[in-house]
């Protein structure tokens, strides 16, 4: 009995400590964690990764220096910033600056909208190098996947782009806005213009 007590009781512990510890976070089909709302220093849940192994004390410090200038609001201020660059002003050159100097582009929101305004100036081959560099620091972002799969079909991929499709599927299902906008985009005829 008491041990069913204590099972509990843990259960319960760790169920609050994950409820606590990582906050939805809403995705947008921007791109990069939307204007309105902060960074968050985890992705959302139907972005995150399996679980990494154990670090040393060392690396827990550094992990959580990192987390907590992700949580600064003066990062958060240069974020946004940065977004509305891209999005209100079209100002992509500008905006690519606002990000890298964040000091963050490894975040995969950061690299992933850099890889957008790239993408947006023409620079095909630097926004590809974004778009895997956001997809190594988080595989299952989704933001990406879309974003790498309009790349794909802008550069005449379309095999690949259906790829991007499916881990979008895996990833969150195909109900998601990244998904029903990528394949809202893999309908169109060849050589269609895109506009995302």
């Amino acid at each position: 009995m008491v041990k069913s007590v204590i099972r509990l009781v843990t259960l319960a512990m760790s169920l609050m400590a994950l409820a606590v510890a990582s906050p939805p976070v809403p995705a947008f089909a921007a791109g990069g964690g939307g204007a309105d709302s902060p960074m968050a220093t985890t992705p959302p849940p139907e972005t995150r990764s399996a679980p990494r192994p154990a670090r040393s004390s060392t690396q827990k410090a550094k992990k959580k220096a990192k987390e907590t200038s992700l949580g600064d609001p003066a990062f958060i201020q240069g974020y946004r910033a940065a977004y509305a660059t891209i999005y209100d002003r079209n100002e992509y050159a500008g905006a690519i600056e606002q990000l890298k100097a964040l000091g963050h582009d490894d975040h995969p929101n950061v690299a992933n909208l850099i890889g957008y305004s790239y993408r947006k100036l023409g620079d095909y081959k630097l926004s590809q190098a974004w778009y895997e560099r956001a997809l190594k620091a988080d595989p299952n972002h989704v933001l990406t996947w879309q974003y790498y799969g309009l790349w794909q079909i802008e550069q005449g991929n379309r095999d690949s782009a259906q790829y991007h499709l499916s881990r979008i599927a895996a990833i969150c299902g195909t109900d998601c806005t990244e998904y029903r906008s990528l394949a809202a985009a893999l309908e169109k005829p060849p050589g269609s213009s895109l506009v995302y």
